[in-house]
């Protein structure tokens, strides 16, 4: 079997994340980086589009999703688009780190990594938790 990787490479999204009151009142900025693994059908080599993975469409699900969406912890957000990132059935595995810029007065940003893997039993881990 044959698989391609799709990396999505710090897309720059605004929503309401945290629990404090002044990260409700006002989106944040948070950085997206997404690596997709998905099986090749034979007519992606053969220049088909429809056998490609569309990543513009999970792309377009994840940027409504977040910037529609009001969230309280970086583990869920990064959890949601982590499931879009799977939902199609040639996705063998997906990765997806969350940075919030500038959520700690002396650090870049912290983020948060979950990643999913169709062999393995547990299908969400949590990879890191980082500032």
């Amino acid at each position: 079997m044959r698989e391609a990787t799709v990396n999505i490479s710090n897309l720059r999204l605004r929503t309401f994340i945290g629990f404090n009151p002044e990260e409700q009142e006002k989106p944040q900025d948070v950085l997206i980086n997404i690596e997709i693994r998905y099986r090749l059908g034979s007519g992606v080599l053969e220049d088909q589009v429809d056998a490609a993975l569309n990543y513009k469409v999970i792309t377009k699900r994840v940027i409504r999703h977040v910037e529609e969406g009001r969230f309280l912890l970086l583990e869920k957000l990064t959890s949601d688009v982590l499931d879009i990132c799977r939902e199609d059935s040639s996705v063998t595995y997906a990765r997806v780190r969350i940075d919030k810029p500038n959520a700690l007065r002396f650090a870049d940003s912290v983020s948060i990594a979950l990643e999913y893997s169709r062999s393995e039993t547990r299908s969400l881990r949590l990879l890191e938790k980082a500032s």
